[in-house]
């Protein structure tokens, strides 16, 4: 945790904004054009694929149930979410290869197409909405969403008991 004393009101007033930006920018970024445009179904089939790649890429194993932790919706739903991607030729179930007795989800080739052209939009939307900035900010933007997508990662899984994290090492 960080020691909130050490902000002056003016930072503390920056920090307090961050969640209400947060909450903007899915439905404004939804505004910037992409070719081709993003529908409502692709923007819940990229939270699927990415979240099943990203299991891929950490040798993890995404389930359904563990989809619906991570979204944090109900299994029925995680469920409808996956069966829409299975019957687009998005997604496959498969036999875990460390426990038999699960099913997991695996990207097929035209998962991974799909994903890559959500990136391209992300791309385009991402550089429409920074178009009048300097390079210079449009790239430490960039580099802090990621350094703050990877700190993520050192949270715990959903299905954790959500117990004190020690922080990270200086």
């Amino acid at each position: 945790m960080t020691d909130t004393d050490a902000y002056t009101p003016q930072e503390q007033a920056l920090l307090d904004a961050v969640g209400t930006a947060f909450a903007r920018l899915r439905p404004r970024t939804r505004q910037a054009p992409v070719d081709p445009p993003a529908s409502p179904k692709d923007l819940k089939r990229n939270l699927v694929l990415n979240l099943v790649d990203e299991a891929r890429a950490t040798d993890t194993e995404m389930t359904v149930g563990g989809l619906a932790d991570h979204l944090s919706v109900d299994p029925s739903v995680a469920s409808r979410m996956v069966s829409d991607c299975i019957s687009h030729g998005y997604l496959i179930r498969a036999a875990s290869q460390r426990d038999g007795r699960r099913t997991v989800l695996h990207l097929t080739e035209e998962g991974a197409a799909l994903l890559a052209l959500f990136r391209r939009q992300q791309r385009q939307a991402f550089e429409y909405i920074t178009r009048d900035w300097p390079d210079a900010e449009r790239l430490e933007l960039a580099r802090l969403l990621l350094k703050y997508a990877d700190s993520t990662a050192r949270l715990p899984a959903p299905d954790a008991v959500n117990e004190p994290q020690p922080p990270p090492a200086a």
